[in-house]
């Protein structure tokens, strides 16, 4: 009955085991933007930061993207960073670097040891995600590889096998994200995340995005999805619920669940 799988860092599990994990984006263009979102994000005591460095002006700079990921944790305490480069196709920003000097980036902050969890899209070529795993690997960061649709839902079969393709690949958390046109298509990745919580080794992320998907965002859990995102400052994917009403709706969710 419980397939849940939390994520891990150094061994155990973050904030304690708690299922599932909320996540708030940091999308700043500037350090400055940053320091301001960890102003109101922090007191909301999320339990991982994701920055979308896609956002970040600065971002063809590896010194500056290191030292604002310094100050980012500095600020931050222990709480974990995310660092994701969300590539335009899969619904992130327009940057200037190509994929090869995205994944010297990753390399050199992987090397800085300044983050926890590093996302790369499976999509890529499949030298380039065995050069982040290796980066990562090296340094001790939990590698996510993800799957965005921004134009619709795939069917059950493709979903469930995008959770599989992640683990084969090497990550250490498996992510799918789609976009439902209908309620179907909720109970579609709904039905997918439960199907790979019972199959994979690692831990997964799922969700549905926009309105429709806003419900994939509050029981994903239940249906084993580690990790929902959370608006704390800023979105940064449509959907995405204040992490004040997601903290209230999973409260209930687990008291009525009979949740520990």
């Amino acid at each position: 009955m419980h397939t849940n799988k939390p994520i891990e860092l150094n061994g155990q599990p973050i904030a304690g085991g708690k299922f599932p994990l909320i996540c708030t984006p940091l999308v700043g263009r500037t350090l400055e933007k940053i320091m301001a979102e960890l102003a109101v994000v922090l007191p909301k005591k999320p339990d991982v930061l994701e920055w979308r460095v896609d956002f970040f002006e600065q971002i063809g700079d590896a010194a500056s993207v290191i030292a604002a990921a310094v100050a980012i944790k500095n600020e931050a305490g222990e709480i974990p960073l995310l660092f994701t480069r969300r590539s335009i196709i899969e619904g992130g920003e327009k940057i200037a670097l190509n994929e090869a000097q995205v994944i010297a980036l990753y390399t050199a902050v992987c090397e800085s040891k300044t983050i926890d969890l590093i996302d790369y899209e499976m999509a890529n070529d499949a030298a380039n995600i065995a050069q982040v795993r290796t980066a990562a690997k090296a340094n001790g960061i939990k590698l996510v590889l993800s799957f965005h649709n921004f134009s619709y839902t795939p069917g059950l079969e493709t979903l469930t096998s995008k959770f599989l393709t992640a683990e084969q690949l090497g990550a250490d958390v498996a992510k799918v994200a789609v976009m439902p046109r209908d309620l179907d298509d909720v109970l579609t990745l709904l039905t997918a995340t439960r199907a790979a919580s019972k199959k994979l080794r690692v831990p997964l992320i799922s969700m549905a995005m926009g309105p429709l998907g806003a419900i994939t965002r509050m029981v994903g859990g239940v249906f084993g999805s580690s990790l929902s995102f959370a608006v704390g400052a800023s979105s940064s994917a449509p959907g995405q619920v204040p992490i004040e009403d997601l903290n209230t709706v999973l409260s209930i969710f687990q008291k009525s669940m009979g949740a520990k």
